[in-house]
């Protein structure tokens, strides 16, 4: 863990041989995030996102067994190829959730001879929300994500 992470967080840290802008990318291309979203058997059906400070994004993942979990949110903050945060506490144009789960900030750290430093951080509202975000899997999940985004920003 980093010192910047909260009290309720949970993290990722990666070193990836893509470079950093082709990683901001895979994370900004709606039509290339069913590739790498969701660990599978999970995908992702349909995503939209207007990534600027304050632009909503839309992330449908749908299960094996026909679950479907959306995901609304915000960009807070927008820093290409460096750095994106986002959260599910408002759904769109600044209306809040009925219940927000956490805030995501995602740093892209250019090391150089085209590898990055990838963190995930996910900030949680609770310690029981954080709880529950490790027993959803948060580590081999967002561990597998990092992969497969690894993998497809290699195709950009």
């Amino acid at each position: 863990m980093t010192a910047n992470t909260a009290k309720h967080a949970l993290q990722i840290v990666r070193e990836m041989n893509v470079p950093a802008d082709k990683l901001y990318k895979a994370w900004t291309t709606p039509e290339r995030m069913g590739e790498w979203f969701c660990p599978q058997p999970w995908k992702v059906t349909e995503a939209r996102v207007d990534v600027r400070a304050g632009g909503s994004s839309f992330i449908l993942m749908e299960g094996p067994n026909g679950e479907k979990i959306p995901n609304y949110g915000i960009y807070l903050e927008v820093v290409p190829n460096k750095k994106l945060v986002f959260t599910d506490a408002y759904t769109s144009a600044w209306v809040p959730s009925e219940k927000p789960f956490m805030t995501a900030v995602v740093e892209f750290e250019d090391l150089g001879n085209g590898r990055t430093k990838y963190t995930a951080t996910a900030f949680h509202w609770t310690e029981e929300d954080k709880q529950v975000h490790e027993q959803m899997g948060f580590t081999v999940g967002w561990g597998i994500v990092a992969d497969q985004l690894e993998q497809v920003a290699k195709t950009f």
